[in-house]
């Protein structure tokens, strides 16, 4: 019998970082000093009254099936979180609570897209949007806006992509990869854009508390009811509050949409995790005092990083107003060579850097940008130093 996959399966892209992260675990399991900088995540371990809370889940027996869009105690805290940090209101029915920010933006996709569909992606973007967009049968629309405009796309250049397809905006601000911020007035701009046109935002909102330097996150959907019907807030609990593995999600927008990604939830992985449910709702509930010293360890890495990239000839990096990553223009070195080629992108950089002295970064092709690389500093202020020293130590030996 001739077994094929679908077509939808060979469509999907493989990742083009798998090579480099393979290599470098290969180099640490031989015992390499090898430097990470991939880290999507924080380094910090989960604040002790959120691990009490799930602990306290476990031994009072809250292990069965919830409902499938999250427990109603999760979406009050939920909603109470969005009017204390963000001046939205919402109902239990215009919340869903999925296994993660990525869970919730497939469910979104698969619930909100179809063929015919054209989706505005502003590039350098997360790498998993564009294939979730597609796997529910729309078309991305890439909108390019580099280093010298902060990563960050603008009404004239939305237009130029706007047609009839075109349904939706992914607004993520603070982003991943570049920590490009859009500030009020800029936020303001795009809102007048999206409901001028009628087209939905989906805003990725899950960096919203890890900002810098006194820039401030606006929720797009907080700028006027018009904006706020035509909004999909994406939230996490994953970097705030150091959960990664934790699998807390959620979306609030409006309840058709809501009840149809719920509806696909049920058929896929029904609840999300109940001990982790009630784990949540320690997280947006109790003290915050982690968050803050979590981001102001950040922040400090973030000089260390930056100052340390533009002390590198060749490489050019913006401040990220938020995040955990920094995102550097690398082209001033491209076109060079080394005794095992020359470097004519970002793979090429980061092969090479792994290769020559021991450090793993992400390259910017699959972010949409191979002008760039990501670095992560979610890391320690010892490796942060010690691996900017043998990035320049390695530029220096080009020619």
């Amino acid at each position: 019998m001739k077994r094929k996959l679908s077509e939808r399966a060979l469509g999907l892209a493989p990742s083009a970082t798998l090579a480099i992260s393979a290599k470098a675990k290969e180099l640490k399991a031989k015992g390499e000093d090898v430097i990470g900088f991939g880290a999507g995540e924080p380094d910090f371990d989960t604040p002790a009254n959120i691990k009490e809370a799930a602990i306290k889940a476990i031994n009072a027996g809250k292990t069965g099936y919830t409902d499938v869009g999250g427990i109603i105690e999760l979406k009050g805290a939920i909603i109470e979180k969005f009017k204390r940090d963000n001046d939205l209101s919402y109902e239990p029915s215009e919340i869903v609570v999925s296994c993660g920010g990525k869970h919730s933006f497939f469910n979104l996709s698969l619930a909100f897209f179809e063929p015919g569909d054209e989706v505005i992606i502003p590039a350098p973007y997360w790498v998993s949007y564009p294939p979730m967009v597609e796997l529910a049968g729309a078309k991305p629309v890439i909108v390019f806006a580099g280093v010298e405009k902060d990563f960050k796309v603008t009404v004239d250049d939305l237009k130029k992509a706007l047609t009839n397809k075109t349904k939706a905006i992914v607004f993520n601000s603070p982003s991943n990869p570049t920590g490009a911020g859009y500030t009020k007035e800029e936020t303001e701009k795009i809102a007048e854009f999206a409901v001028e046109n009628e087209i939905y935002v989906i805003s990725d909102e899950i960096y919203e508390k890890l900002i810098y330097g006194g820039f401030e996150h606006v929720s797009i959907a907080s700028l006027g009811k018009e904006i706020k019907d035509l909004t999909i807030v994406v939230n996490g609990i994953s970097k705030t509050y150091a959960t990664t593995g934790w699998r807390i999600g959620y979306t609030a927008g409006p309840k058709e949409l809501v009840s149809a990604m719920t509806r696909i939830q049920s058929q896929s992985t029904s609840n999300p995790t109940t001990i982790s449910q009630w784990a949540a709702i320690e997280a947006l509930s109790g003290p915050q005092d982690e968050v803050e010293k979590m981001r102001s360890t950040f922040e400090e890495r973030r000089s260390i990083m930056i100052e340390g990239l533009n002390d590198i000839e060749g490489v050019r990096c913006n401040w990220p107003q938020g995040a955990f990553y920094a995102f550097p223009n690398i082209s001033g070195v491209y076109g060079k060579s080394h005794p095992g080629g020359k470097i004519g992108g970002s793979l090429d950089f980061a092969s090479y850097l792994l290769s020559e002295v021991k450090v793993a970064l992400v390259p910017g092709l699959p972010f949409g940008d191979d002008n760039c690389i990501r670095l992560s500093y979610a890391s320690s202020v010892e490796d942060i130093r010690g691996g900017l020293e043998r990035i320049k130590e390695a530029v220096s030996r080009l020619s």
